[in-house]
């Protein structure tokens, strides 16, 4: 499978505003822990580790 970094997010200013939502109140480490939380469900829903492999390094280059 090829990572698409096409634009694919159906309603992409709605999970945005989610996003910031969830990090409100809380502190840099709340916020941190929140993220590798999400990072985690993400990767398991995607499991394939060509694709997070992909992702990662287009993540580290950015």
């Amino acid at each position: 499978m090829s990572l698409n970094t096409n634009p694919n997010l159906v309603q992409s200013d709605d999970f945005y505003a989610r996003l910031l939502a969830a990090h409100k109140g809380l502190s840099a480490d709340e916020s941190a822990a929140l993220n590798a939380r999400l990072i985690l469900i993400l990767a398991n829903h995607i499991g394939d580790l060509e694709t997070l492999r992909q992702a990662l390094d287009l993540a580290a280059e950015t």
